[in-house]
């Protein structure tokens, strides 16, 4: 049994959004953004063991032994003070996943899985994990039915995606801004790797869903109204494409004061879309 590994963060055995059907969600840490939006910013970096969240930590889970923060799952009560105290955004409770166990996760649910997503953090960070771990999900006999995505903000370089894209049966791609100007404010990189993955899944009939995160006074869709709907009319007629409401839970910083997205925004933004020729919108189902 392969023994690559990954830093992981957590696995959701069984969710309905992250994917089609039934799937188990594996969520990597560590992120090549630093999106002032992000709900989860302690996925972005892997801890470097500075051990400021040890001493904060109320139920005494975490201690610095030979240099190394270790997380105590035990006695952890995941009240998250460390994930506060951290000004790196990382996260001590963190474990190694090797492919083996992975597996072994996945042969104890399948009866009740459709298929398994890997995503973060940034999911291709840890390439080689996720290539190992498809590669073998397709060469079990037992496994092999279940579908193989991932969850990415865009970022890989094409190189990158021609190593995995036999292996994986769909990917879902945030395209968090129009213009370069917005995505560099946003999320500190511009859109032209983002744009090249797309049009490369595109191409290869990989694309399953993309991703628009509405964040009013922020996102710029609404000023390339235009040019948005002429590109997302041009991607494959399966091609979801999800918008998603931006909310304050979890975010850091300057963005824990911007608006919510209302139910009402967002709409007109649909609609605005549709009117334009989009098709296969899915909307938020609720708003927090």
């Amino acid at each position: 049994m392969n023994n690559r590994c990954a830093i992981l963060n957590k696995v959701i055995p069984f969710s309905c959004v992250d994917g089609p059907g039934n799937r188990q969600v594996i969520f990597l840490q560590g992120c090549n953004l630093r999106c002032l939006n992000c709900h989860n910013p302690y996925t972005m970096a892997i801890c470097d063991h500075c051990g400021d969240c040890v001493v904060t930590c109320p139920h005494g889970a975490l201690s610095l032994i030979d240099g190394q923060v270790v997380w105590d799952n035990v006695a952890c009560q995941l009240c998250d003070t460390c994930l506060q105290t951290c000004s790196k955004n990382a996260s001590p409770m963190t474990t190694v996943l090797s492919v083996h166990n992975a597996i072994n996760s996945l042969s104890r649910n399948v009866a009740f899985l459709n298929g398994v997503t890997v995503s973060g953090g940034e999911a291709t960070t840890q390439l080689p994990f996720i290539i190992d771990l498809f590669k073998t999900i397709k060469n079990s006999p037992e496994l092999n039915h279940l579908t193989c995505f991932i969850d990415s903000n865009g970022h890989l370089a094409s190189t990158g995606w021609r190593k995995v894209i036999e292996y994986t049966d769909g990917v879902m791609i945030d395209l968090k801004a129009w213009s370069d100007e917005c995505a560099l404010r946003l999320t500190g990189r511009d859109n032209q790797r983002v744009f090249q993955s797309i049009q490369l899944l595109a191409e290869a009939n990989k694309l399953y869903e993309l991703r628009l995160l509405f964040i009013p006074q922020q996102t710029d869709y609404l000023h390339h109204i235009d040019e948005l709907a002429n590109f997302l009319t041009r991607l494959p007629t399966d091609t979801r494409v999800k918008i998603n409401a931006f909310q304050q839970h979890g975010v850091k910083n300057e963005a824990a004061n911007w608006p919510s997205a209302t139910k009402v925004q967002v709409d007109d933004f649909a609609q605005q879309l549709q009117r334009r020729g989009v098709r296969n919108i899915y909307l938020p189902n609720v708003y927090l």
